[in-house]
């Protein structure tokens, strides 16, 4: 009898770990090569497997922006546009890097602009673009028509890309809330094909900021003012004050979780600059924010694991390893509602190139609550991730 009690008690003693080595053979199977960490709350390793070899994080990367934005911007910050006017009536127009100036946007600026001016005509606008030096380039970031290769600039629209619907030299907006512009019928005209489409502005910074320009004029339009001169790129004159600084309305928590949700690499790499020029100052620059950034994750001890070059992720020279990004994970879990959730209530990110297919996060076990996790493929298809968190999910 007491050698019966004691091999019960002997497997209910062994039942985690029954438990566990079942999860790591599923794990095994289904990614014989992959890597796939997972810590409980305490640090301790669940699953680990090849978790110290280096990879190539994809739009995991954007994980980590957001944690620099939340340490360095703060969860209400909030980016601005300048608004100037000279004794000649021309409107000047100062960018600040603002990721989420859309058309909606500019629908609320607008009428606030008018109000702040009076609607009598503008003698034309002047687009100050300085706070981003025009040599600026993103690795990564290729000069392609595509909508993720996007120019980061001090002052675009609708993420620096057009949507419309080309038909013959006919170009309409695909957008109600948008209208079209010259440049947007001529650049549909000359790239893209008839149907609809978005493409990005990358040929030269000043097509963007041209853009711009014509489309905060369509909405000073419809706000009940005019612009009748030249639409141009220059500087405010020194000594003029802003008759308005436009507040973005979305707090940066906010653009953060629209930045991770949608993985926008224009929106995540707009943040990684302020970064670097908040705590640094104006001008934007990538030197500035990789001296930022890499000064936090030596405060935290992961310099050596955490490796970037950009803030979206596009760039295959950013390289990770898993139990550097679960070391950051820890001091992210905060904020970790930004991310996407899962049926069972995880959190995550995904990221995905030619050869590449990884996600992280916070899952929802049964048995451990919530634990981090990386999982990092290099081959198979991309649901194969998700089979891998729901065993993590279910078995954990």
């Amino acid at each position: 009898m007491r050698s019966r009690l004691s091999a019960i008690v002997l497997a209910l003693l062994l039942l985690p770990t029954l438990v566990h080595a079942g999860v790591k053979e599923k794990i095994a199977a289904l990614a014989p090569s992959g890597l796939v960490l997972v810590l409980d709350e305490k640090g301790k390793a669940l699953v680990a497997r090849n978790a110290d070899k280096p990879f190539v994080p994809a739009s995991v990367n954007k994980i980590i922006t957001a944690f620099l934005a939340m340490e360095v911007l703060g969860a209400d910050y909030r980016f601005k546009t300048r608004f100037y006017v000279d004794d000649k009536r021309v409107l000047y127009v100062r960018g600040g890097g603002d990721p989420f100036l859309i058309s909606e946007e500019l629908a609320l600026l607008a009428p606030k602009l008018i109000k702040a001016t009076g609607k009598a005509p503008f003698a034309g606008m002047v687009i100050d673009a300085s706070y981003y030096p025009a040599d600026i380039r993103i690795p990564g970031i290729e000069n392609t028509g595509e909508a993720y290769d996007a120019l980061n600039s001090a002052l675009a629209v609708n993420f620096n890309t057009i949507h419309a619907v080309r038909k013959g030299k006919k170009v309409r907006s695909a957008e109600k809330q948008t209208p079209i512009t010259p440049l947007a019928v001529s650049q549909f005209r000359k790239r893209a094909r008839n149907g609809r489409s978005r493409i990005s502005l990358t040929q030269t910074p000043g097509v963007s900021v041209k853009y711009a320009g014509e489309l905060l004029a369509a909405f000073i339009k419809r706000a009940g003012g005019s612009v009748k001169g030249k639409i141009k790129n220059g500087s405010v004159p020194k000594g003029l004050k802003p008759v308005y600084v436009h507040n973005q309305s979305r707090t940066l928590s906010t653009i953060v979780n629209q930045m991770l949700i949608g993985s926008n690499n224009y929106i995540a790499n707009q943040i990684f600059l302020e970064v670097g020029a908040h705590r640094l100052g104006g001008p934007v620059s990538l030197k500035k924010s990789l001296k930022v950034a890499n000064e936090i994750f030596d405060k935290h001890d992961i310099g050596d694991a955490i490796h970037i070059v950009e803030g979206s992720g596009i760039s295959r020279k950013n390289k990770f390893t898993a139990r550097g990004l679960a070391k950051l994970l820890h001091h992210f879990a905060p904020h970790s509602k930004l991310l996407r959730r899962t049926r069972a209530g995880s959190r995550y990110k995904t990221g995905t190139f030619s050869g590449v297919r990884t996600l992280a996060g916070f899952a929802k076990t049964s048995k451990n609550g919530t634990v981090r996790f990386v999982i990092s493929l290099t081959s198979g298809p991309g649901k194969l991730r998700f089979r891998l968190l729901r065993a993590i999910e279910r078995g954990l």
